[in-house]
């Protein structure tokens, strides 16, 4: 298949990854197609896409803007901060909608972002696309059913390659990482539960966009696959935070705090509201925490370019040029840093 301009739908097209896609299409000639329930305020690409307002579980918004397009990368979610309801009914609902939309209007191959969530908590590294899926949490046993969806549709022939990336990182991503850039900027040290000493593997959204691509460009028998994405070159926790803060250049460290002790607070805080971190990612950033990347290096020829050192502080550099516009923002995706809650307070001591 030569990589003649195609038209993309990209649903989540306001999100981080999604305008990070977009910039990464517009580049290689191809046509675009935004859906997003939030308006794609991106100066650098209004006027070159086809911007459609409108949520993934309506049958007739999804229709329209499925019209004369070749390849859909499926990336809209709800995150794991909102609402239970809303994060079933998008992440199952809404993968079924668009499915079944692109179904019937034949388009050549649906690309499902989905996530290593799936994987729940896991008892041995690396992992492999082939190992059990128990999702931890609303957020990630949505993104369980959500694939048996996908697995429903490839049954009735369509395409549909299924991406399961680490969290990622870059230009625009905020969300937690937040927390770790505005200590670093002003000079604090930087809590983490445990030792730090754990692997965890994360990813530059580049990087996952290339996985993409691939899916989107080699043949169909190649890619109607499911395929972890991930860094290729990580460190412990610790060492890629220092990373940060040595670049910050405050001569502050990376603070262990006692695992247990914290996680019955953090625990204790979510459910009072007051601390911006969910179940999944506190249970889990004391672990290891890493996929196996080579079905997707072996079959689609994927090729990260950024270590996990290096994606953290292109994202932080992002983070330092757009400081003034975030400051005092919060919200509950990725492209807003969250509320820091409790956490705001406990700064004062590092």
């Amino acid at each position: 298949m030569s990589h003649q301009s195609q038209t993309y739908l990209v649903t989540g097209g306001s999100g981080f990854l999604g305008i990070n896609l977009i910039r990464y299409l517009l580049a290689r000639g191809q046509h675009v197609v935004s859906l997003d329930i939030a308006p794609l305020d991106y100066l650098d690409v209004v006027g070159r896409v086809r911007a459609l307002r409108g949520d993934v579980r309506d049958a007739q918004t999804v229709r329209a803007a499925l019209e004369s397009v070749d390849v859909v990368v499926h990336a809209a979610a709800a995150l794991p901060l909102y609402d239970p309801a809303d994060i079933f009914s998008t992440e199952v609902e809404g993968t079924r909608t668009v499915l079944e939309e692109a179904f019937h209007k034949q388009v050549d191959r649906v690309i499902h972002i989905s996530s290593t969530a799936v994987y729940g908590i896991p008892d041995h590294h690396p992992l492999l696309e082939t190992d059990p899926l128990r999702g931890v949490g609303p957020y990630g046993k949505a993104k369980v059913l959500a694939e048996q969806v996908c697995e429903e549709y490839r049954r009735k022939g369509m395409c549909i390659p299924i991406l399961r990336p680490k969290s990622f990182v870059g230009p625009e991503r905020l969300g937690v990482f937040a927390l770790l850039y505005e200590w670093a900027r002003d000079g604090k040290n930087f809590p983490i539960l445990g030792k730090g000493d754990n692997r965890y593997q994360l990813l530059d959204v580049e990087d996952l966009c290339q996985a993409i691509w691939l899916c989107a460009t080699l043949p169909r028998e190649t890619v109607n696959d499911t395929f972890n994405i991930g860094a290729k070159e990580f460190g412990t926790l610790r060492s890629d935070f220092q990373a940060v803060l040595d670049y910050a250049g405050h001569g502050r460290r990376v603070i262990s705090i006692p695992e247990r002790p914290a996680i019955l607070v953090l625990r204790m805080l979510e459910r009072l509201g007051l601390s911006p971190l969910y179940e999944w990612i506190y249970e889990t950033v004391g672990k290891d925490s890493y996929v196996s990347i080579a079905r997707a290096e072996e079959r689609l020829g994927f090729k990260p370019r950024y270590s996990n050192r290096e994606a953290l502080l292109r994202n932080y550099r992002w983070y330092l040029e757009h400081a003034d516009r975030i400051r005092g923002t919060s919200g509950i995706t990725h492209r807003m840093p969250w509320k820091q809650g409790l956490l705001r307070l406990a700064k004062v001591f590092f």
